[in-house]
């Protein structure tokens, strides 16, 4: 990999000698003139026109009957989980080569991730590995699927659409669907994604979507649980604006429940990003295929995929070269990172249950994410 190159073109793109973040958030529709109708309407919290707007609008784009809005990506999916049936004491199988919130919205469901390998052209869980994992693994008692090291009931499978790229979500299905386990669909990083022509997150039970500022489409902090499941939808909305029993003036609550609903204000954001998210995947699949075509080693979607290309990456020969690129780049001002230490690495999960995860080493020492930031023009 010749860096001088990728540094030389990556400026001429963004046409800047400045500092050149990995992804910043573009604004340039009806944001503010939304966010002040929010606020003169003084719904600014949780209730609010814009909320259910969002909500409807998101639930259309993605092809779902309902959608639910929270506060971020990470309460999403802690919801999502719960509502799928994951409770104390029970596992859930997903990647190791994910972002912490995957495993952290696991936990806080005081149940346990399992990690199992990912396929090298989608970056995502692998089909392959998760049957094999659960043959090998696992037995089905009185139609729920044991762990038969822990004893453990695996309640959830929790794929996670790396970059955007999606995996081989069908076939995670069927296996899910054989060993009468719940799919949650970490959908954080594949809005605008599509496999098979039906979008991401119109997969699973319940998926989760992330509108961190880093994201393609941003509320500032914000997430949607998407469903086809009326009555999954209605436990999460009750489930994340604290149980309350609805009622016009009593204040009755009858299980834990959770202060993560939306705000109007980022809603309002959110309705107007969502009007140009078809922009912002031109873009972004335009400066992919700039990559593509200037650097061998630029990362392409999988199969039967179209990407929405969130975070570009390119795959380097190994660790040293990685560690090379990075310190090169980001010593000239343009951002790039590393893909993410692997789950099982990191202390708090390092006694989780594993299978091989030999490809999920291979490219945690070889992949790095390069600028992908909508253009400006």
């Amino acid at each position: 990999m010749n860096t001088e190159n990728f540094i030389r073109f990556v400026r001429e793109f963004y046409q800047t000698d400045d500092f050149i973040p990995l992804h910043e958030p573009r604004f340039i529709g009806n944001e503010k003139k939304y966010l002040n109708d929010a606020i003169d309407s003084t719904f600014v919290s949780s209730v609010g026109e814009y909320v259910n707007r969002f909500e409807c609008e998101f639930a259309d784009y993605v092809g779902t009957k309902f959608a639910v809005a929270t506060v971020n990506g990470t309460a999403a999916l802690h919801i999502a989980l719960k509502v799928a049936g994951v409770s104390p004491n029970t596992e859930v199988i997903t990647q190791a080569l994910t972002f912490v919130a995957t495993c952290n919205a696991i936990t806080y469901c005081s149940a346990s991730p399992v990690f199992v390998d990912v396929d090298l052209d989608t970056l995502g869980l692998s089909p392959v590995s998760l049957r094999k994992f659960l043959e090998e693994n696992t037995a089905l008692i009185k139609g729920q699927c044991v762990n038969k090291t822990t004893g453990k009931i695996i309640s959830a499978c929790v794929p996670m659409h790396t970059f955007g790229h999606p995996c081989r979500i069908d076939e995670i299905k069927e296996v899910c669907s054989q060993y009468n386990i719940s799919l949650v669909e970490d959908s954080a990083e594949a809005l605008g994604s599509s496999y098979k022509e039906k979008k991401l997150g119109s997969f699973g039970d319940l998926s989760a979507f992330s509108f961190n500022g880093n994201k393609i489409m941003t509320t500032g902090g914000g997430g949607m649980i998407t469903t086809d499941d009326e009555e999954l939808a209605k436990k999460c909305k009750y489930l994340t604006t604290t149980a309350k029993v609805p009622h016009k003036w009593e204040f009755h609550h009858d299980e834990i429940g959770y202060n993560y609903r939306m705000p109007n204000l980022n809603a309002a954001l959110g309705c107007a990003q969502l009007e140009n998210l078809d922009y912002f995947l031109k873009s972004k699949r335009a400066l992919a295929s700039k990559y593509q075509s200037s650097f061998s080693n630029a990362l392409k979607e999988p199969p039967n995929s179209k990407a929405n290309y969130w975070l570009n990456a390119i795959a380097l020969k190994n660790k040293k070269e990685q560690h090379a690129f990075l310190e090169a780049t980001n010593a000239s001002g343009i951002m790039t990172r590393p893909i993410w230490r692997l789950m099982n690495e990191l202390p708090m999960f390092s006694s989780c249950q594993k299978s091989d995860l030999a490809n999920s080493e291979q490219l945690s020492s070889t992949i790095v994410n390069i600028p992908s930031s909508v253009s400006k023009g």
